[in-house]
């Protein structure tokens, strides 16, 4: 049963949230997911407890070390290579990757990005959302490629912006439908569901032309 349980490498830079969401999923019995490294590249970031109090090796390898972006990427790269990731997880990874990085990984690296992408991309989403006046938001994991979280996007959560709503109360709203979101998602790589060919996301050997939207019953639509 082991070696049929899909090998994940996460990436963290923060309070790794969505990585103690895979965590606690795996507990449970409802993903099928081993855990194979956690990478942060801050030596601070809360998350890497997580991953000790799971007994997941980490790796903090911080960008401070290194003379640039692209040596900094051979020495992750080096790390999930050697661990043999088949799937990267960037779970609040606030580093821009190079592009050496993604096309090493093509098609075997996602990303959450809470936007409904291709809204929003890059930072400060909460408040540009409520700048432009939009009547809901969400959350997107996406295939990582060079661009800017430009990446073909797999599936989407939505929520409804309130009245009252700013930054803070969007984000605390959409945390939890980020987690849903990220353990729904994986677990569609784990049962292999979910395949990439020719910059386009294929679902069940078909290609998707929107995102799959993951509903309030936890299974995905069109």
């Amino acid at each position: 049963m082991k070696q049929n349980t899909l090998k994940a490498a996460v990436l963290i830079s923060g309070t790794g949230s969505n990585l103690k969401a895979l965590i606690d999923a795996i507990k449970t019995g409802s993903l099928k997911l081993d855990i194979v490294r956690v990478v942060s590249n801050r030596e601070e970031a809360p998350g890497v407890q997580h991953a000790i109090n799971a007994n997941i090796p980490v790796s903090v390898i911080t960008h401070k070390s290194f003379p640039d972006r692209v040596t900094h990427d051979a020495a992750i790269a080096k790390v999930l290579k050697e661990d043999q990731a088949e799937l990267i997880i960037l779970a609040g990874y606030m580093r821009i990757l190079s592009e050496e990085f993604t096309n090493m990984f093509d098609g075997r690296m996602i990303n959450l990005h809470p936007s409904l992408l291709p809204l929003y991309k890059g930072l400060d989403t909460y408040n540009r959302v409520l700048e432009t006046g939009d009547r809901e938001t969400g959350a997107s994991i996406h295939f990582v490629t060079a661009g800017l979280d430009s990446g073909p996007v797999i599936s989407q959560i939505r929520i409804p912006v309130l009245p009252d709503d700013d930054a803070a109360s969007l984000s605390a709203r959409l945390g939890p439908m980020e987690h849903r979101l990220v353990v729904a998602t994986v677990g569609l790589f784990c049962s292999h569901s979910i395949g990439y060919e020719n910059g386009m996301v294929l679902h069940l050997g078909k290609a998707i032309r929107q995102p799959l939207l993951l509903k309030d019953d936890g299974t995905f639509g069109g």
